[in-house]
């Protein structure tokens, strides 16, 4: 049960008097702000094995190696740093008390704010733990981005979050949801937001760690989260930084052709920019909150793990993030990479970003996101849509006289232009349409989609498509006595 009214010094505590757990703590950077909790909590003798923190570089190294990329906040350290923690623990106590306990190392690795506050603060956190006593053990890892603008309170923030974290681990590791919701336990957004989570182990099998990251998302702990082809949570400030990136963003249920013909053209078009570096291009299927929503009930899990399978199996990166509009989308990139980024969208968007009617909430309105959009190392790469027969591009677009200026100034400034090298039979595809016939089982649609994706859809029946269920032969004849009036239909649940 989630128990979200109990504090940090009452968590802590509950794990000092919990005398099967048991483990050491490696902090590096902003103190040892999560062992001293438990420290005061009263009761630590019970819970903690051994503290330690190797600030200087030459001892850290001496203990858990060199990181070949020579920097310290990262992963890879904090991984050495738990294999090395929990090796120990295993080696030294696990004859004497392995039988009855379940061990735990809890590390992290971080940078917070410097006295001329000229960095941003952020980090890596794990705790590697038992489930059960002599079991295999499990893994929970995050990485913070820390926002408050003193050292003291951010130091109050790790040490508030790393407690957070080893509760979770023994007391929520069953109900990952809950276990998402509890690291923010006596926290806000305004002061950490957690921008990756990956749990893995004995424990975890069966979760999906791009589902855990949706969580993240729909709670509001972070504002985007990465996954790699391969289906692996990334890190956004790892995987995106030096990159120029291109977005393509939509509901992508399914993917077209039409959308294929979008980014193949306009990610050709974008590489040939001449301040475009071709070896460092990085191109991102976004998909918002908004457009996860399936129904008034909200995200279908399932629905939103089937896309990503979708566009994770022709080989793109996928984001999820809660940026509606586009000049939130870019604000974050760009913190991420000074390299020019690109954005494939149709007219119907375009029209979009020129509606004033959607910045009344912005004292500079339309100017001060367009501020935000363009200020920017960005352009736009417009796919042409047909309406009534015609079809319609940036020469077309109809806009009020007060905007017609600025829209040149885009213009003329190439801050936008045409994909002109489009396959016009794609263009009549409407992924509504498409949708429609999928769910109906008409025929046709799959001369709209790309082959692998037409595979995947039948295949597992995704979208509301209508497979036929192969029946044994006692189902068989259930169902044709049920048909026959002969059977009625008040079945046991399964039959």
């Amino acid at each position: 049960m989630y128990e979200k009214n109990i504090g940090t010094k009452q968590k802590a505590l509950r794990l000092n008097l919990d005398r099967r757990i048991y483990g050491s703590f490696a902090e590096i950077g902003a103190g040892q702000e999560t062992a001293a909790v438990f420290f005061k909590a009263g009761g630590s003798s019970g819970t903690v094995a051994k503290t330690m923190s190797a600030y200087d570089m030459t001892f850290s190294d001496a203990i858990y190696g060199n990181e070949e990329s020579g920097r310290y906040v990262v992963e890879s350290r904090l991984i050495k740093m738990l294999n090395k923690e929990y090796s120990l623990l295993e080696k030294r106590l696990s004859e004497k008390r392995g039988a009855d306990t379940t061990f735990f190392a809890f590390a992290n690795t971080v940078v917070a704010l410097n006295y001329q506050k000229t960095n941003e603060g952020h980090g890596w956190l794990g705790c590697r733990f038992q489930s059960d006593p002599l079991s295999p053990p499990n893994d929970v890892i995050i990485h913070v981005r820390l926002l408050d603008n003193e050292n003291v309170l951010q130091q109050q923030t790790l040490g508030v979050i790393g407690v957070n974290l080893i509760y979770s681990c023994f007391y929520y590791a069953k109900s990952p949801e809950t276990l998402v919701l509890s690291l923010m336990d006596d926290l806000s957004p305004e002061r950490i937001q957690i921008d990756t989570l990956r749990c893995e182990g004995p424990t975890f099998e069966g979760v999906d760690n791009r589902l855990l990251s949706l969580y993240l998302v729909r709670n509001g702990f972070t504002d985007a989260a990465l996954f790699g082809p391969d289906g692996r949570v990334l890190q956004p400030q790892e995987a995106l930084y030096k990159k120029n990136i291109v977005v393509m963003r939509g509901r992508l249920r399914p993917v077209t052709n039409v959308q294929l013909d979008m980014i193949d053209n306009g990610l050709k078009q974008f590489r040939e920019e001449p301040d475009v570096d071709k070896d460092r291009v990085l191109l991102l299927s976004e998909l918002t909150l908004h457009n996860l929503k399936a129904n008034e009930q909200g995200i279908d899990e399932k629905d939103f793990l089937d896309r990503v399978d979708i566009l994770c199996g022709l080989g793109q990166t996928v984001m999820i993030s809660n940026y509606h509009e586009y000049y939130r989308l870019v604000a974050y990139l760009s913190r991420l990479t000074r390299l020019k980024i690109g954005l494939i969208m149709g007219i119907p968007n375009l029209e979009y970003i020129f509606d004033e009617a959607h910045y009344h909430y912005l004292a500079g309105g339309i100017l001060e996101s367009f501020a935000a959009l363009f200020s920017r190392k960005v352009k736009l790469f417009i796919y042409p849509t047909l309406r009534n027969g015609h079809i319609y591009t940036c020469d077309q677009l109809e806009l009020p006289p007060t905007l017609e200026p600025l829209f040149q100034y885009l213009i003329r400034n190439d801050k936008l232009e045409d994909i002109t090298d489009y396959n016009e039979q794609n263009l009549h595809i409407s992924t509504d349409r498409v949708l429609e016939m999928i769910q109906a089982g008409e025929d046709g649609w799959e001369s709209m989609v790309p082959a692998p994706v037409v595979k995947q859809i039948k295949d597992n029946c995704l979208f509301g498509y209508p497979c036929e269920v192969e029946y044994t032969p006692l189902r068989q004849q259930i169902k044709q006595a049920v048909e026959q009036g002969e059977l009625g239909t008040d079945l046991p649940v399964g039959v």
